[in-house]
């Protein structure tokens, strides 16, 4: 997010949808996860836009992955998405939050006979099968319960997007899908043709995340629709469904120059268009599963300013009440983010400063250099964009309480999950005697 577009108050004090920052951190206390609601609602309808006027049929599937929480399903079901997930665990929250369970597609590389229990009893719409192994656990499921379910198969298309390496998964070498280029993802079809209990609907493929340019997409199209004319010919099938995944860039610091939905949608239409008067195939319905597109941005992570340690001639160390606990991808990715002192939006910039988290570990960065006014302990850091993957892979390292998370709308705030105390730290604990 440019800075640019942040918005003040007379008292200097950032104002996220009309409620200021610094009233959030002395009501909800810090570290503290806000989310603007307004701005996720405005993402899913540019993407809806851009669909709608790309003429095509199509899915928009929330990457539950993201932030899953019963709130956010609730906020999502209210905005007439799909979402998808990947465990028991966000199929269970998306129950609880009455999200419609027809409306859910469940991925994963390593679905447990138990969670694909659970997604077959409770009717999930559809589940995205990767293996050959799991072939084998849902047939056996749908047996026992004398039941059906749509599928997709998850293809690994040989594409490597050009990102992290820790977040490319349509390579060859992945531990995600079948295998188009030898031969795999053909047996996978044969093998699930051949079971009448599953119906396949689409192939399903994620070449990778925080993706900035088209091509990796356009290449992807290509793929999926080459695979959908050989399917046709060789075992007279041709899937309805093009599922292309996620992966959309967003911009975290101004360095960041990510697409539009509207230019990438307008991309793929013109592509596959093409592509389907190429191979005399029907348009495919387009179905794509943003995450961190529809949160990202809409996410602030509230911290407040703790100790200082000043090195001659080197920036300093400013430290702050959370970190790698509530923010691991800069320590995992080297996710670059960027922040304000949100109670002195109006100040000058003055230096620049590490910013340091609590956790005992020397890579506990979130922000390797900083650029921010005069502060001190007890002002308040706002990191930018933080809505997607902070919370979700949140952790009780050196047994921290994970955060609450705070939703903004229309000058209101609501608690949506509660911050954690010290005992629920060990509520699962046992004593040894």
């Amino acid at each position: 997010m440019s800075k640019q577009r942040l918005q003040a108050n007379e008292q200097g004090h950032l104002v996220l949808d009309g409620v200021d920052a610094t009233r959030l951190a002395q009501e909800y206390g810090t570290p503290l996860v806000v989310y603007d609601v307004a701005a996720i609602r405005r993402q899913i309808q540019e993407f809806r836009a851009a669909f709608t006027r790309s003429g095509l049929r199509y899915q928009i599937s929330y990457a539950s992955k993201a932030f899953a929480a019963v709130a956010m399903y609730q906020v999502i079901d209210e905005e007439g998405l799909h979402a998808d997930v990947v465990s028991g665990g966000e199929l269970y929250t998306a129950l609880q939050a009455g999200f419609p369970v027809r409306d859910l597609s469940f991925h994963g590389n390593n679905k447990s006979l138990a969670e694909l229990e659970m997604a077959v009893e409770n009717h999930v719409g559809v589940i995205v099968l990767d293996n050959f192994h799991e072939i084998d656990l849902l047939k056996r499921v749908l047996e026992t319960q004398n039941a059906s379910c749509d599928v997709m198969l998850r293809l690994t298309p040989g594409i490597t997007a050009h990102t992290h390496r820790y977040t490319q998964t349509g390579q060859v070498d992945s531990k995600f899908g079948f295998d188009v280029a030898s031969g795999q993802a053909t047996r996978a079809l044969q093998a699930v043709l051949g079971i009448p209990q599953m119906n396949v609907i689409g192939i399903h493929a994620h070449i990778g995340s925080q993706i900035f340019g088209v091509t990796g997409f356009e290449l992807l199209v290509r793929k999926l629709m080459a695979i959908s004319a050989q399917w046709r010919d060789q075992l007279n099938f041709t899937p309805g469904i093009l599922n292309l995944g996620g992966g959309f860039g967003i911009a975290y610091t101004a360095a960041d120059d990510p697409l539009t939905p509207a230019d990438f949608i307008q991309h793929i239409t013109t592509t596959l268009r093409g592509l389907a008067d190429h191979y005399q195939l029907p348009l495919p319905e387009v179905w794509i599963e943003p995450g961190r597109a529809i949160v990202g941005p809409a996410g602030y992570n509230l911290y407040t300013v703790g100790s200082r340690k000043d090195i001659p001639d080197l920036p300093a160390y400013l430290s702050v009440d959370g970190g790698m606990g509530d923010n691991i991808r800069p320590a995992l990715y080297q996710a670059k983010y960027d922040a304000v002192l949100a109670n002195k939006m109006d100040a000058p910039i003055h230096e620049t400063v590490h910013l340091a988290g609590k956790f005992c570990e020397s890579g506990d960065i979130l922000i390797d250099q900083l650029a921010l006014p005069q502060s001190e302990s007890g002002d308040l850091i706002a990191v930018l964009d933080t809505g997607a993957y902070g919370y979700s892979m949140a952790s009780n390292y050196n047994r921290n309480p994970r955060p609450a998370v705070v939703f903004v709308e229309d000058g209101q705030a609501k608690l949506v999950v509660r911050r954690e105390t010290y005992a629920d730290l060990v509520r699962l604990d046992a004593r040894y005697e």
